[in-house]
């Protein structure tokens, strides 16, 4: 059976801490592949500034050079908020000889109670918790905990701080940031 990680996110950008917490996490949990999921329509946060196309370049940009992550833009392809128990169902019905391992943030660790049916999606997914600053781990659900290097890089920082002109260079990937600056996102 096959074992793949599952990290989401607006991505935008995709920044170096996404990609260190899946390296991490693929190795900590023995995964084969960790797939880079975009959401479309956010439902706990705001929809991204930047368009779908943008997004999904940068994210393969960010990518390119790791083997076992991938692309996979499978809640683009829906309509409307992203919901993960959709997303888990979908991929569950494409890949049924694969395990997933959904991985999350200690923020969103605190808000599992919140999460759209929540006590099905325990029973399709094994989440798996990475710590991040400022946040406990602390939850009534069943998670696996994966210890991950902090780094405080978050894509909300790296917008502010390409609006205020500030540097970001090494904040994410080169060929990202090449992006960002030819395209002009952003700004």
């Amino acid at each position: 059976m096959k074992r793949i990680g599952i990290l989401g996110g607006t991505f935008d950008p995709p920044h170096n801490g996404h990609l260190m917490i899946a390296d991490e996490v693929k190795h900590a949990c023995q995964l084969d592949e960790v797939w880079f999921i975009p959401t479309n329509e956010p439902p706990h946060k705001q929809q991204a500034m930047s368009n779908n196309d943008h997004r999904i370049t940068m994210l393969k940009k960010a990518l390119a050079h790791t083997s076992y992550f991938m692309v996979n833009t499978i809640e683009m392809e829906r309509s409307g908020k992203s919901y993960t128990i959709d997303t888990i169902k979908l991929l569950q019905e494409r890949h049924p000889n694969t395990s997933f391992y959904f991985i999350i943030g200690a923020d969103m660790v605190e808000y599992l109670p919140n999460w759209n049916q929540i006590d099905e999606l325990m029973t399709l997914v094994q989440f798996v918790g990475v710590k991040r600053p400022h946040y406990s781990m602390q939850t009534d659900y069943s998670i696996l905990e994966v210890e991950v290097p902090e780094l405080d890089i978050s894509s909300r920082d790296i917008k502010q701080r390409i609006n205020n002109d500030e540097p970001f260079k090494f904040f994410v990937p080169l060929n990202v940031y090449q992006y960002i600056k030819d395209e002009c996102l952003y700004e």
